[in-house]
């Protein structure tokens, strides 16, 4: 079929990156807002866009029924989840597909098997994709979790069987510590996804994070796009990421990519997805768990393969079989994403609020840059603190690495305290250079309290913000995000005409 018309049912950049790959496909886009993303770059530069609901997410964006209402209503073909929120709930692409709607993901039944983290390792294992050992069932008690983390051996993680996004980890290395972190981590759970259900594995000391992108269509074929190296993260959470990744050789990804590619076929995939690994120092690899949606990082991918990955995700919920095979693709080149989180690290990455007074992203050779950012925004607290994604591409790991670090340079954001200081001096970092990383090598540099007196630093001069911060300050207290007319502009129209410039400026692109 032939998809016209498709509604995201998500906000800020990754809504702003559909929105920019349907208009090249001639197809039209319906965004959807809350009443706190009213002005929100994506509501601007879709075709379309409808309120549903107040700021919190549990109103608004998690409202299935509203969603659903409004792309039928809006008279769509089709429905995009992008990432978070509602993009992993089989609930959401079966209530899609009920509708007669087009679900631009996977189907509801390989959401449902990938999402359940304990069935997905069972049928991993029974299909022969290496797992870490752990339990086999769920553990609804601390008594249960200590049986499992006896057969596995200590340390162990227990994991939230409904998880996803680091919530719901725990870290335990002696057996005392067990029941007192099941129930945080149960708690967590319960909290997050609805299911304290918990299940354990042993935990991996030193490994690193790497994941495999997969592509899979309702023709039976299957195909794998490299990986990524994801091992730079806190909590759980990334920060930055690299393509190819540089301990990874050929070898080692025909290896990683065949075992993806049989992860997915196990669940019965279809579209994009993204298997992810922990690797031990040997080369050894452990299915971790499947995403069943675009990730945060397909960036780097599209650029060191050359492809547009949501534009396959369309062509592939329309029926058109994957127009090239595995011997197509290789690497070129290398590619690094940081995240852009609206954090302080120097407070124990403590989130922030706060209005965007002035704001300058980096341009040049090779740096792309997917926010949803503009001058004037407010940031608050009701949403991920992901507020943009730079990402840079080069010859090799190194000419990336310069690359992404005059970028940080370049860049202007007053206002709100960011992420940004941390990794221009985690960039220049000796042993990251070396590509000596594991996922706990962040949280290390962090403690070891070095870089906030690195050179690195003074790579980002305030000789001008607070003059720009005062400016705008006063302007503000005229209505902030509204032009500034002199009084002698005589023309409602020219008025007019100047607050729809202000208002459209910068959305498209």
């Amino acid at each position: 079929m032939r998809i016209r018309k498709v509604l995201i049912a998500n906000r800020g950049e990754i809504a702003l990156r559909i929105v920019r790959t349907l208009r090249e496909m001639d197809i039209r886009s319906v965004a959807v807002f809350s009443t706190a993303d009213r002005d929100e770059l994506h509501v601007r530069a879709a075709d379309e866009a409808y309120p549903i609901g107040p700021p919190a997410p549990s109103e608004s964006y998690l409202r299935i029924d509203r969603i659903v209402e409004t792309a039928k209503k809006a008279g769509c073909d089709a429905v995009h989840p992008g990432y978070g929120f509602l993009s992993e709930n089989a609930a959401f692409a079966r209530a899609v597909e009920d509708k007669g709607l087009v679900f631009i993901g996977p189907p509801p039944s390989a959401i449902a098997a990938a999402g359940d983290k304990l069935n997905a390792r069972v049928a991993m294992a029974r299909a022969g994709v290496p797992v870490i050992p752990g339990s086999d069932r769920p553990a609804a008690n601390a008594k249960e979790a200590e049986a499992a983390a006896a057969k596995a051996g200590f340390p162990v993680a227990l994991k939230a069987v409904g998880g996803g996004g680091g919530k719901g980890i725990r870290v335990v290395r002696r057996r005392e510590e067990l029941a007192s972190a099941f129930a945080r981590a149960s708690a967590e759970a319960v909290a997050a996804f609805g299911n304290g259900a918990m299940y354990v594995e042993r935990f991996l000391e030193g490994p690193r994070h790497i994941e495999v992108q997969v592509l899979a269509d309702a023709h039976g074929n299957a195909i794998h796009l490299g990986e990524r190296e994801c091992s730079v993260q806190r909590r759980h959470q990334k920060l930055l990421e690299e393509c190819p990744s540089p301990f990874v050789d050929k070898e080692l990804r025909a290896r990683m990519g065949a075992a993806a590619v049989l992860a997915a076929r196990t669940v019965g995939y279809r579209n994009a997805g993204t298997v992810e690994f922990l690797v031990d120092r040997d080369g050894s690899f452990h299915f971790l768990e499947m995403n069943t949606r675009i990730q945060v990082e397909h960036p780097i991918t599209e650029l060191v393969y050359g492809v547009d990955i949501v534009r396959l995700q369309v062509e592939i919920a329309e029926g058109k079989p994957l127009a090239l095979a595995q011997g197509d693709f290789f690497p070129r080149g290398h590619a690094i994403e940081i995240r852009l989180t609206a954090e302080d690290p120097a407070a124990g990455f403590l989130p922030q609020t706060g209005r965007v007074q002035a704001l300058r992203f980096p341009q040049g050779p090779g740096v792309r840059v997917d926010s949803h950012l503009y001058p004037g925004q407010e940031i608050s607290l009701y949403y991920d603190p992901m507020v943009g994604k730079i990402v840079v591409h080069g010859r090799d790991r190194d000419d990336a690495i310069a690359r992404m670090r005059r970028a940080l340079v370049e860049m202007r954001l007053v206002g709100v305290k960011t992420c940004a200081p941390l990794l221009l001096a985690l960039l220049s970092d000796e042993r990251f250079r070396r590509a000596e990383i594991d996922t706990g090598f962040l949280e290390r540099f962090v403690a070891e309290g070095t870089w906030q007196r690195l050179p690195e630093m003074n790579d980002l001069p305030a000789e001008i913000p607070a003059v720009i911060a005062a400016v705008l300050y006063a302007h503000g207290r005229q209505g902030v995000g509204r032009a500034v007319v002199p009084r002698a502009a005589s023309s409602e129209w020219v008025l007019a005409g100047r607050r729809e410039q202000m208002k459209w400026g910068g959305a498209g692109g």
